[in-house]
């Protein structure tokens, strides 16, 4: 029996917060940034949006409360918003100048000529009168009414002289009402603080929801809760003050990136990746077909029994040709690949390294998921190579400190990697945008920026083609994919390509996934 239960409307239920969701839209963050930190940080103030429900991020909520603030701002304005406590002092002050007039003191005129000498602004005058010993009873007795209100009229001051001209609107207020407005607008201005620095735990909520009602209160829960749903499930760790993607966070991060890229393939063109049937075979127990000639005798002993058992029960059995059933086999082979990814400083150019560091990390989630037998390894270099590990890859970043482009280290480093994971198909994916301007020689590292804006450094260009060559002769194709078309660059690579005989590609940024896995995927399945 199916039991639906209906509850008022309070606008919880509209958005369901689950982990799945929010390291989807954290990985959009992480692929500006380097920083886990800071991604998080831009979706606490961007927010989460899907397609039936959205989460206001502080920076809409802090929006709010600033045309809050200026809607105040267009209905009232201060100019009368003493006169009641001025008028109630100038009563007390009459009060206290008549009961002079109709007694006679000895001090009556100068105290006559103190009341005359009374400061214009309320609160001080106000405070002076407070040491002012009273003549008049009843304008004691009134006096120390107003003097409790002392507190609020320097405050209502104060409120009236850094912000009064902010208000233009039409109508006025009296000083109980100015009071109320100044309440709000602190609470306002606390709000707006607190928003501003992202400080959701020092939050009101019970004020949140005065101003800007219970959706934006059940937003701020959202929020809050936003990084402990990614901790529960596991996608986040600590590491000290600083919240780190968890080895499970980085391989849903690359799942995300490669999922990215497969929708892309798909609008672009469909049914595009051939199969060879040659290399290693593995037998499917789970499919068979009826023999063809030329099949592999791999036969389904039962079925083809069956088969000749359904003409007819027998001793000994008639087989027929037509009886034969063998079962499906998978064509496959194994490969080993280094991505090297440039980190140098050019890369910061055009979301260049962002779209790289998202084709490595979906290059790796691809190959762990389709071809697990297969190695990958990642190299990242600057003015050194070094190796990646796919746990640090989301927060890898171009290098500002090592500005040069050391392709040479990267092959050396590369091909190093390839000897330690033997395969007969081992291959070389460089991502770059620049022609080489460091090198190794004799143990020795030499760094020369090239000889002309959009130039080439010809000793870096002729040592890494010595690279290159090496790496040739190890049977190791190099796949170049340039972020960059110069005709210097171009030149370069297709030095490179004429030695080694792999491929090189020219592409955009937001290309590059496409045309990489596609390429990889193709060599992949095609004849080895």
């Amino acid at each position: 029996m199916i039991v639906v239960r209906y509850t008022a409307w309070d606008g919880t239920q509209r958005v369901r917060l689950d982990a799945e969701r929010v390291i989807e839209k954290l990985s959009e963050y992480l692929g500006h940034t380097d920083d886990v930190q800071q991604a998080l940080e831009w979706m606490l103030r961007q927010g989460l949006e899907w397609e039936d429900a959205r989460i206001a991020g502080l920076d809409e909520l802090l929006h709010r409360i600033r045309e809050e603030i200026r809607k105040y701002y267009r209905r009232y304005h201060l100019d009368t918003a003493l006169d009641e406590i001025r008028e109630r002092l100038d009563e007390i002050v009459d009060l206290e100048r008549e009961a002079l007039r109709e007694r006679e003191l000895p001090d009556a005129s100068q105290r006559r000529e103190f009341l005359e000498r009374l400061p214009h602004r309320l609160s001080e005058a106000i405070e002076k009168l407070r040491h002012y010993e009273f003549v008049d009873e009843l304008a004691a007795q009134e006096f120390e009414e107003l003097l409790e209100e002392l507190d609020d009229i320097r405050n209502l001051e104060e409120f009236q002289r850094r912000y009064g001209d902010l208000f233009h609107g039409s109508e006025s207020l009296g000083y109980e009402e100015a009071l109320e407005l100044v309440r709000a607008m602190q609470r306002l201005r606390e709000l707006e603080e607190r928003l501003l620095r992202g400080d959701l735990e020092a939050l009101s909520l019970e004020e949140l929801g005065e101003a800007l009602g219970q959706g934006a209160v059940q937003d701020v829960r959202f929020l809050r809760e936003m990084v402990l749903v990614l901790e529960r499930a596991g996608y986040l760790t600590a590491k000290g003050r600083r919240l780190t993607l968890s080895p499970r966070g980085v391989r849903k991060i690359g799942q995300l990136a490669l999922r990215d890229i497969y929708q892309n393939l798909v609008r672009d063109r469909s049914g595009a990746h051939g199969v060879d049937h040659r290399g290693a075979m593995e037998v499917r127990p789970d499919a068979r077909h009826p023999y063809q000639h030329g099949d592999p005798m791999h036969l389904d002993l039962v079925a083809t029994c069956k088969n000749a058992l359904a003409r007819g029960v027998r001793v000994p059995l008639e087989l027929r040709p037509q009886d034969f059933e063998v079962f499906d086999c998978d064509f496959s082979t194994a490969a080993s690949t280094v991505l090297l990814l440039d980190m140098s400083w050019s890369m910061s150019w055009e979301g260049r390294f962002a779209a790289a560091k998202k084709v490595a990390m979906a290059m790796e989630s691809l190959i762990r998921t389709r071809f697990p037998r297969d190695y990958f390894g990642i190299v990242g270099f600057f003015t050194r190579a070094v190796e990646l590990k796919i746990q640090d890859l989301p927060e890898a970043s171009w290098n500002m400190g090592d500005p040069f482009t050391n392709l040479q280290d990267g092959l050396r480093l590369a091909c190093g990697l390839l000897r330690r994971h033997p395969s007969n198909n081992p291959q070389i994916i460089v991502i770059t945008d620049g022609q080489p301007t460091a090198y190794f020689s004799g143990g020795r590292l030499y760094c020369e920026w090239p000889l002309s804006f959009g130039g080439i450094s010809m000793r870096a260009a002729r040592e890494t083609l010595k690279e290159v060559e090496r790496v040739t002769r190890c049977g190791v194709t190099i796949n170049t994919f340039m972020l960059d078309d110069s005709p210097s660059l171009r030149a370069f690579v297709e030095q490179m390509t004429r030695i080694n005989k792999g491929r090189a590609f020219y592409t955009r940024p937001d290309r590059l996934g496409e045309y990489l896995l596609v390429d990889y995927i193709q060599r992949r399945r095609k004849k080895v």
